[in-house]
């Protein structure tokens, strides 16, 4: 019987990176009337799936994932959630 990991990585970007699209929903959350928003910062989310039974191993492989592909760990920062 065969086990599935789900879990949710959130990259985002490092405080003081520049955020040019965090700016521009800024500012059209704005333009459409929504007032008192502040800073805006986008980001991206995976939601991994892992045929894997030992979580300390999911969470191994997860945070190689993120290392070596789904963030840019110059710039962004991850966080790994076992849902």
């Amino acid at each position: 019987m065969s086990s599935v990991i789900k879990a949710r990585v959130t990259v985002t970007l490092k405080n003081g990176v520049l955020d040019p699209q965090g700016k521009a929903i800024e500012h059209a959350l704005s333009g459409l009337g929504f007032g008192g928003v502040g800073q805006v910062r986008q980001g991206k989310v995976f939601d991994v799936e892992l045929a894997e039974t030992d979580k300390a191993k999911a969470e191994a492989d997860l945070k190689a994932m993120c290392d070596r592909l789904l963030a840019n760990t110059v710039i962004e920062n991850y966080s790994v959630a076992i849902t």
